[in-house]
């Protein structure tokens, strides 16, 4: 069973979890505007935030007593795996959508 947070790391917890949420949402959109725009050089801001999000992820597990049980730590590393790969998945399938969409004729954003 997991330990409840103590009192004490409620304030790492509170700016952790923020960190992860503006962080990741960085992380996303410096993702899509560099592809979307082909504007490499923005790729390794995108994955500096990504490094910061994997950082404050780490913080945060270790102040809510995740990383003690082998379960949530496991969680956490599939987690930010996840995280990091989320995006180049979504953006081969928007890519293969538009591309299938193209060869077929349909307009996109059309309403019928």
């Amino acid at each position: 069973m997991i330990e409840p947070a103590s009192l004490e790391n409620f304030f790492t917890i509170f700016f952790s979890a923020a960190m992860v949420i503006l962080l990741g949402a960085l992380y996303a959109l410096l993702f899509a505007y560099s592809r979307v725009r082909q504007a490499p050089g923005l790729m390794p801001l995108a994955y500096l935030c990504y490094a910061g999000l994997f950082a404050a992820t780490l913080i945060l597990a270790q102040a809510a007593n995740l990383l003690s049980d082998l379960l949530w730590a496991t969680v956490v590393v599939l987690m930010l795996f996840g995280y990091l790969l989320a995006p180049h998945a979504i953006w081969h399938l928007c890519v293969g959508t538009h591309a299938a969409a193209d060869k077929s004729g349909i307009v996109l954003g059309e309403n019928i």
